[in-house]
């Protein structure tokens, strides 16, 4: 049986990794090793970062929220547990688009809030 050479699959996977460096600095990006463990590296700050983006926009939202509710008369706490015990379950991501866009409807919230303490 004729022996198989790995020739062309070894220069596909190499280049595969090459490209994934592309614009990396220095060696980086020209030498399969270095490239191989910073495209490794590469990933698990990807992967911490997708995590990281969750809370970021969560804290974003909360501050948006706190802000909104001082302008009402209230603090961040008070008025999530407000809303809680009047029944009214919107998530962050909308209360703080509420607070961006429509004041109006963010202060009959805080109203609502207000009455169900």
């Amino acid at each position: 049986m004729a022996r198989i050479k790995g020739a062309m699959m070894t220069r596909k996977r190499r280049n595969k990794i090459l490209k994934a460096a592309k614009g990396y600095w220095g060696a980086k990006s020209k030498h399969f090793k270095m490239a191989k463990q910073q495209v490794m590296k590469s990933g698990t700050y990807a992967f911490a970062g997708r995590k990281m983006k969750k809370r970021d926009f969560r804290r974003l939202w909360i501050a948006r929220i706190s802000a909104q509710a001082k302008v009402n008369g209230m603090n961040y706490s008070t008025f999530m547990h407000g809303l809680k015990l009047a029944g009214i379950n919107l998530n962050r991501k909308m209360l703080s688009e509420l607070a961006i866009a429509d004041k109006d409807a963010f202060a009959a919230l805080a109203e609502k809030a207000k009455a169900a303490l």
